[in-house]
């Protein structure tokens, strides 16, 4: 197989993933986003490695581009986003704690999480979706359909039928994607 080959096959393979998200509880999604807005609670996001690169994508993506003109505003903290705090409970504590520990200090019931995680079984993850879940936090999990303990353990599992890290990252590139512009379009 050449490049070229390769570059086709790997368009096609993503080409024939895509349809296969579900709408609907992309949908809901939207939906806890709008509510989580609209009754002044905080959003949070995490993940590692290149999830952890969506993560803070989309904060960016809701607090300024779907922000803007919308009144209420999103309130929207990336847990991945603080290397010193990262670093300090990783070093002090453990790395599975490194996103649960920040989430003792904000989560109030009504919040959200979104937790990305490409294997669904990366431990500082799923420790900060069972607090959330324990907090009355609403969890949101981007993960492969294919295994992992997150996708029974987020209460609204966005599933990507794929075992294939790069389709998984871009299919939740995709999702958070849709979910921004939903209000950046003013769909919601």
């Amino acid at each position: 197989m050449n490049a070229k080959e390769f570059a086709t096959d790997y368009l096609a393979d993503l080409g024939w993933l895509l349809p296969q998200l579900d709408t609907q509880k992309i949908t809901q999604a939207a939906h806890w986003l709008d509510e989580a807005a609209r009754q002044d609670k905080t959003i949070y996001a995490c993940g590692n490695g290149g999830s952890a690169s969506i993560a803070s994508q989309i904060v960016v993506d809701m607090v300024k581009g779907a922000s803007t003109g919308r009144t209420p505003r999103f309130k929207m903290i990336g847990l991945t986003d603080s290397v010193a705090t990262i670093t300090a409970y990783g070093n002090d504590i453990s790395y599975e704690s490194v996103f649960v520990e920040p989430l003792r200090n904000f989560a109030r019931p009504g919040d959200v999480l979104i937790a990305i995680s490409g294997s669904g079984n990366s431990p500082n993850i799923l420790r900060a979706v069972e607090f959330a879940n324990s907090a009355g936090v609403r969890t949101i999990g981007l993960t492969t359909a294919q295994g992992g303990r997150l996708k029974d353990l987020a209460q609204l599992p966005l599933l990507v039928p794929s075992g294939h890290m790069g389709r998984l990252e871009d299919s939740f590139f995709i999702i958070t994607h849709i979910l921004c512009y939903t209000f950046m379009q003013k769909v919601l």
